[in-house]
């Protein structure tokens, strides 16, 4: 899965692709370079971050969304996902080509289930400890692989019980959403445990502040991750570049 951040105060790569030309020439790079999903995204969700409002981002994504469909080969097309927590933004960009919600939320409101619902989409289901705002304060876990593994299964069952076709749900331990270095690296390591949920896994690691404590290079870490998480058999690892190993 490769990251489109259409945002000004994204950690990694705020600002650059704001244009829509510069986001569509993006997307258009990380499927040549062998994504096989498109992740793209109107709000930043770093740790601090302030949100913003439906209209602003629908106004960031919704040019960029149609211009990628437009412009993907027809030999070479992938799935968009739209990294949201909004309803309206997912009804929209749905109607524009999503196929794929990519919600941090961490509860799925009732209004996000009547759009998948109703849509029929790929839902993705994040763990985090708060919002992104505050999620870094104070995260505090007694067993974190275990907590974060009973929370998503919880609400997995829950999307089921509510009409969601189990094939269409993945689950994401949600990497750096409310977890200090120690636990991000203990969920990795223990990344097979989460397959026991029996539902697709997506991982997202991708130049995190964990990885720039323990490595000097943001990349050569962040590809160290992708390499441990491909032998764990995680289904969906979402990077902001396209590791020639992992193509």
């Amino acid at each position: 899965m490769g990251i489109v951040n259409v945002t000004p105060d994204s950690f990694s790569d705020g600002g650059r692709y704001l244009e829509t030309s510069a986001a569509v020439d993006r997307a258009l790079q990380l499927i040549a370079d062998g994504a096989g999903i498109l992740d793209i995204g109107g709000e930043s969700t770093r740790p601090g971050s302030d949100a913003v409002g439906t209209d602003e981002e629908l106004r960031r994504i919704m040019p960029v969304v149609s211009a990628i469909v437009e412009a993907m080969p027809k030999d070479g097309r992938v799935p968009i996902s739209i990294d949201t927590t909004k309803p309206q933004v997912a009804a929209e960009t749905i109607q524009a080509g999503a196929e794929i919600i990519n919600d941090v939320s961490p509860e799925t409101n009732s209004a996000m289930l009547r759009v998948l619902l109703e849509s029929g989409v790929g839902y993705c289901v994040m763990h985090s400890q708060g919002i992104p705002k505050t999620m870094q304060l104070n995260p505090q876990y007694k067993d974190v692989v275990g907590e974060v593994f009973e929370i998503l299964g919880r609400r997995r069952n829950e999307l089921i019980r509510a009409g969601v076709e189990a094939g269409r749900i993945a689950v994401d331990p949600g990497l750096g959403f409310g977890k200090t270095t120690e636990h991000n690296w203990e969920l990795v390591e223990n990344m097979e445990h989460f397959h026991d949920l029996e539902a697709p896994l997506l991982v997202g690691h991708s130049r995190k502040k964990f990885i720039a404590e323990t490595f000097e290079d943001r990349e050569d870490g962040t590809n160290y991750v992708t390499k441990k998480l491909i032998e764990k058999q995680v289904f969906i690892i979402r990077v902001h570049e396209i590791p020639a190993f992992a193509k």
